[in-house]
């Protein structure tokens, strides 16, 4: 019953922007650390965008600077706000949501498409 569901990706121009939201049902929101991961074609996916429990964040040196990730714990969703976007952004975004307690678990969405081009 656990489920990611990521919204908000599309084509955009070079230096525009887009808001990412990934909505989580079935589990302890509060729980998890909260990830996003891109993976283009033909490349490997990396890890863009995590935030802690308490609200910590850590930012991929690729995007630091222009993507912001939060989280709404009262309605179990973490954004990615994406600005000045660049053709290298063009991927499929993931969500991922991670624990170690009480028993350790790692879910992921199915993936938005995000297109950076003129």
């Amino acid at each position: 019953q656990v489920q990611l569901v990521e919204s908000g990706g599309g084509l955009v121009q070079p230096g525009g922007s887009l808001s990412l939201s990934c909505a989580a049902s079935g589990i302890v929101f509060s729980d998890y650390i909260m990830n996003w991961h891109r993976q283009a074609p033909g490349k490997q996916r990396e890890l863009v965008a995590a935030i802690t429990r308490g609200g910590s964040t850590n930012i991929a040196d690729s995007v630091k600077g222009r993507f912001t990730i939060s989280r709404d714990n009262a309605k179990n969703t973490v954004n990615l706000q994406m600005n000045s976007l660049k053709p290298e952004d063009t991927a499929v975004y993931y969500c991922n949501a991670r624990n170690l307690w009480p028993k350790g678990s790692d879910y992921w969405g199915k993936g938005t498409l995000v297109t950076v081009s003129s």
